[in-house]
């Protein structure tokens, strides 16, 4: 054989593994579409935007001394749950999208410490069990729609 045909044979395996691949991509996110359209549209829009939302309420009653600190952090880690959810649910891949779910449940888990460390100095001004039960309800979606991902 020729060291032209070899490239040649190299080249076109090449571009047939490259559109096998693309294609795979292509199934696989409209797979994680299909799978959890509904899901996303109620972990995205409902209960973790509902949390993020409370949290941005409640931080609102917290000393002024910590705009830059607790309040900060606390806000940005709530927000972080459906800023993740939605761009996950944006790109190619359900893996791509599994990860994006996982950082979800990172920002989920921040956000529990945080809240639990502003109660510990006192900081809500009213009772936050309602908060709470929210945190456990996103948590139980977000594991179940991870797994459903993997």
């Amino acid at each position: 054989m020729s060291l032209t045909r070899l490239k040649g044979d190299a080249e076109k395996s090449a571009e047939v593994r490259k559109r096998g691949s693309e294609e795979a991509q292509k199934r696989g996110s409209a797979e994680a579409r299909k799978l959890g359209s509904s899901e996303v549209r109620k972990l995205g829009r409902a209960e973790a935007d509902e949390l993020a939302l409370k949290i941005y309420k409640l931080t609102e009653t917290f000393p002024k001394e910590e705009l830059f600190g607790l309040t900060s952090q606390l806000r940005r880690a709530a927000l972080s749950i459906p800023t993740n959810i939605v761009e996950g649910y944006g790109r190619k891949s359900k893996r791509e999208f599994a990860q994006f779910i996982n950082i979800a449940l990172g920002s989920l888990a921040e956000t529990e410490y945080l809240l639990d460390f502003s109660k510990r100095l006192n900081y809500p001004k009213h009772d936050i069990s309602e908060i709470e039960k929210l945190i456990e309800e996103v948590g139980k979606l977000l594991w179940s729609f991870y797994r459903s991902l993997r």
